[in-house]
């Protein structure tokens, strides 16, 4: 049996059609209604080549709500970019488990984007 140190992040990680990954101009209803499709809590925000620009999370739309004064049917327009964090940590399909997992205690997070070497996602832990 591998220990931590030897399995790679590919080897566990959820691959990219069973979680959400919508373009950076899908409406917010759009990616509420894939997020709640997918049963997850985020969605991986990509530009038109792919890449990974940003991740929105059921947080993130909770503090939206909280904190804008607009009708929540005008909230429901925006785009996934204007409204996901632009700087999300990642990690490379091919580091080990134990450097995910440390990536995600020391940065108090749940949802690990995986990418591949050019910047495209490919899993999410």
């Amino acid at each position: 049996m591998k220990i931590h140190s030897e399995i790679s992040v590919s080897e566990v990680m959820l691959t990219a059609k069973r979680f959400p990954i919508v373009g950076q101009f899908t409406i917010l209803k759009e990616v509420l209604e894939i997020m709640n499709e997918k049963k997850l809590g985020i969605a991986c925000v990509i530009d038109e080549s792919n890449k990974l620009v940003g991740i929105l999370t059921d947080g993130d739309v909770r503090r939206l709500l909280l904190n804008n004064q607009k009708p929540i049917s005008a909230l429901f327009m925006e785009d996934a970019i204007n409204i996901a964090y632009k700087s999300p940590t990642t990690v490379k399909e091919s580091d080990t488990l134990t450097t995910a997992v440390s990536l995600m205690e020391n940065n108090s997070i749940w949802d690990l984007p995986v990418i591949d070497e050019n910047s495209q996602v490919v899993g999410l832990l």
